[in-house]
């Protein structure tokens, strides 16, 4: 198996230069899927611009405080994705993942107070034993807990334990944010669910998607800041 990507050959999402080199970073296997999150050896060399080659970004990771979620990371491999939040400890900065309106995943900058909070989106649950039920997220963070959430609702966690706060399910009403499909980075309010569809209001306009694209965000307000 190849360590390396084409430029060419990477995923839509990532705003790269794709002509003027040959190879960028492979991210390596993990929760999130290629094309929903970005390395984040390309994230400080080409986005942050924290190093001028890979070398020099390696030796960042070994040697400062790199933070994905609040937890030290030092592969520059690792894939960031999706409302991940990246903290830059030395420097004091902290940035969170998005998807913008055209489909690009980029990083925002973000305040201390908000770095410690984050939504993640149940993708799954299986009974244990004793009869306890755990949770899957989409960034592959799994949770107990007694509450009865389904597969598609959101819970906020406090970073950098985890740990659940909140839980926002997906019902008419709340906020939600578009992932994929033609409407990507579109924020709104979940007016009904039709089945696989649903439709949600956003600038006074009724829109209609597929239901696996919606990520609940908030009740009338994001928890997290999802405009600059």
């Amino acid at each position: 198996m190849t360590s390396h990507l084409k430029r060419i050959a990477s995923p839509r999402t990532w705003r790269i230069d794709r002509k003027q080199f040959i190879f960028t970073v492979k991210p390596s296997p993990g929760a999130h899927a290629k094309e929903m999150g970005l390395p984040l050896g390309v994230l400080m060399r080409d986005t942050l611009r924290l190093g001028a080659i890979m070398g020099e970004v390696r030796k960042i990771l070994n040697n400062k405080n790199i933070l994905v979620d609040g937890r030290r990371k030092k592969d520059h491999r690792f894939n960031v994705g999706l409302f991940d939040v990246l903290t830059i400890g030395d420097l004091n900065k902290h940035y969170r993942m998005f998807i913008d309106e055209n489909g690009f995943l980029t990083l925002r900058e973000i305040n201390a107070a908000e770095s410690k909070v984050k939504v993640g989106k149940v993708i799954g649950k299986r009974i244990l034993p004793k009869g306890k039920v755990q949770y899957n997220l989409y960034d592959g963070k799994n949770f107990l807990s007694t509450e009865k959430i389904k597969v598609g609702d959101s819970v906020v966690l406090s970073l950098p334990k985890s740990e659940v706060t909140k839980v926002l399910p997906l019902k008419a009403g709340m906020t939600v944010f578009l992932t994929k499909g033609k409407h990507c980075g579109d924020v709104g309010i979940l007016k009904q669910i039709k089945g696989d569809q649903a439709v949600y209001v956003t600038d006074g306009k009724e829109v209609e998607t597929a239901k696996a694209y919606l990520f609940v965000v908030g009740e009338k307000e994001p928890v997290i800041q999802l405009k600059k």
